[in-house]
């Protein structure tokens, strides 16, 4: 099935990163989680994104990284080269919208969480 990263991943079960992750195994979807701290979540140990750890045939990327923390990711993000990347609710960013698009990237302003719950993933 296809792989999706969720960046920003935690494993703070307070947060929607943390539930994202754990949605995604529970619907069969391989799933690498990437963040800033060390844990596991959903059974997988969290990759730190400070060292943009390579990964392979990335389908989807869904953010749960602010704008604001976004910036200094962009090449990092776009080198993963996903068919697209999921903007959820506080994750909006124009400048990494417009960045992605002039890659052939699809862009989403969307919850990944109401997806996979719609079976719209």
């Amino acid at each position: 099935m296809k792989k999706t990263l969720v960046i920003g991943a935690t494993d703070n079960p307070s947060r929607y990163a943390y539930r994202a992750a754990h949605m995604l195994k529970e619907h069969g979807y391989e799933m690498v989680p990437v963040g800033i701290k060390k844990g596991t979540v959903a059974g997988e140990e969290i990759l730190n994104l400070r060292e943009s750890p390579a990964v392979e045939a990335v389908d989807t990327l869904t953010l749960y990284l602010g704008p604001r923390n976004q910036p200094e990711y962009y090449n990092y993000l776009l080198s993963l080269k996903p068919k697209r990347i999921i903007f959820n609710p506080g994750t909006e960013n124009p400048e990494l919208d417009k960045l992605a698009r002039a890659q052939g990237i699809e862009t989403e302003e969307a919850c990944t969480l109401v997806l996979l719950s719609t079976h719209q993933y």
